[in-house]
């Protein structure tokens, strides 16, 4: 049996299953590990296809690099490759241990880097928390780290949620942490979606309106539009062929339109919702409030004051690892 740190326990059969995934791809614990981002085009498209994830995600990212503050501990967002999309916290930029992971584009894939928070995460798609030497590679070892898988309104894991720390005590509790910020993110980026009416779901008996509710998107004509791994887990949905869509109708066992009506009354108060199961939810139906989305520029404009920072103000070495040329990262940065 494989053990732990010091050999006091024996370890997680997650960490096992990620050290022999290590093993089964040519790493070797001793390995010198190499953190090197993309650059240029690749890392403009990355910025690109991550804008959703990163714009649902900052406020709650905020929200918690204040709650770890006085802790040094930092936050990562990932793809889910593994790739980092966003950072945020005190990533202290002396210290090439977090200088060098704490950059939009680099890979901390398990594939890249070993066991990590971040790959097993990804791989097992649940929280964890990894202690310093449950590390698979030696050069990591320094590195204390909590993550948590990120899912799409379709259920599919998008990316993942990292809380790392370097010679830092342990704080295995920040798993706890890292899951609640991870779902809060899932509905963030849930809520983005255009729709018609919202349904908070809870059991009978829950209070409805808080972070615990499950969250169901419908259109105008009461399809589904996306729910959030609660509501997922209260009301499980059949398979669907691909490219078609489910009705509401279909798993809740109501006249549809009752949802809208209750929605449009002045004061909207929890319905009775039962399903084809059998069980009974209580919910509240909800239309959307506007809310204008962040443009694209915003993205950009993040991505290329990261870079000038990680070059340590050098313009023209951050215009070289963007791909751009140093006019256009002044004319970015409001420069003249």
């Amino acid at each position: 049996m494989l053990l732990g740190a010091g050999g006091e326990a024996p370890l997680e059969p997650w960490i096992t299953r990620s050290w022999q995934r290590c093993l089964a791809a040519g790493l070797s614990p001793g390995q010198r590990v190499v953190f090197e981002p993309i650059t240029g085009p690749t890392l403009r498209h990355l910025a690109e296809e991550s804008h959703a994830l990163v714009h649902a995600a900052r406020p709650v990212l905020e929200q918690l690099t204040r709650a770890i503050a006085g802790m040094r501990y930092f936050a990562m967002l990932t793809n889910a490759r593994g790739v980092v999309i966003d950072v945020q916290g005190a990533v202290d930029r002396q210290d090439p241990r977090t200088r060098l992971i704490g950059r939009v584009g680099v890979d901390l894939s398990e594939a890249a880097v070993g066991t990590t928070a971040i790959g097993t995460a990804l791989n097992e798609l649940a929280p964890v928390w990894l202690h310093r030497g449950e590390h698979f590679c030696d050069d990591n070892g320094a590195y204390s780290c909590a993550g948590a898988p990120l899912f799409d309104p379709e259920g599919h894991c998008v990316g993942m949620l990292d809380l790392t720390g370097v010679d830092v005590p342990e704080r295995p509790e920040l798993r706890h942490l890292v899951a609640r910020s991870a779902r809060a993110m899932e509905d963030a980026l849930l809520l983005q979606r255009p729709h018609s009416l919202r349904l908070r779901l809870n059991w009978p008996g829950s209070p409805l309106g808080g972070d615990n509710d499950g969250l169901v998107l419908l259109d105008a004509d009461g399809y589904l539009l996306g729910s959030n791994s609660t509501a997922r887990q209260l009301i499980p949905t059949p398979l669907q062929p691909p490219g078609t869509r489910m009705h509401c109708s279909d798993v809740l066992a109501l006249p549809w339109a009752q949802l809208f009506d209750a929605a449009a009354r002045h004061h909207p108060a929890p319905l009775d919702l039962p399903l084809w199961s059998g069980l009974r939810l209580h919910a509240l139906a909800q239309r959307p409030s506007a809310a204008a989305p962040t443009p694209l520029r915003a993205t950009e404009a993040a991505l290329i004051h990261q870079a000038v920072q990680d070059a340590r103000g050098n313009v023209a070495q951050a215009a070289r690892a963007l791909g751009i040329s140093r006019a256009t990262v002044y004319r970015k940065l409001g420069r003249h």
